[in-house]
């Protein structure tokens, strides 16, 4: 229990503080080469932390502390729940959690690409867009004062 909460909490604090440094940092500053071999390292350690170590450590707690074996019943004959035609084990359910939890952080990691590509624009912050003169700049109404 103790280690898949600490992975989860890892990951989640990694992606909360990869979301915090997107939006400090300007949309057209240019990229050091450590800049990059940094946040390459940190990416690949996020992704690391999500698709390999919370997984593994949700089978490992689900198997060994909250013992769920393939002799162990949910539902079908046999079980508490009777009503199903055939065997549903808690070896089932532990897969299922697990599909969960990777399809939770594909999902996760497609937003976050997404808030990352759209940082900076107009359209990601709900902000009018300006109308722009033949030379790009934007045309700004002047209000008189009375």
């Amino acid at each position: 229990m103790v280690a898949f909460g600490v992975s989860l909490a890892v990951t989640f604090g990694s992606i909360a503080a990869g979301l915090s440094r997107m939006k400090r940092r300007p949309l057209d500053t240019p990229l050091t080469w450590g800049e990059a071999m940094l946040a390459a390292t940190f990416v690949f350690f996020v992704l690391f932390m999500a698709y390999g170590v919370v997984p593994h450590q949700w089978l490992t707690w689900a198997d060994n502390e909250l013992n769920w074996r393939p002799d162990r019943l949910l539902a079908g004959p046999g079980a508490v729940f009777t009503k199903l035609p055939f065997d549903l084990t808690y070896l089932v359910l532990r897969d299922v959690v697990v599909s969960a939890i990777y399809g939770a952080f594909l999902v996760a990691q497609v937003v976050v690409w997404k808030l990352w590509q759209t940082r900076g624009k107009a359209g990601a912050t709900g902000q009018p867009e300006l109308e722009t003169s033949p030379f790009g700049r934007p045309l700004v109404k002047l209000v008189k004062k009375a």
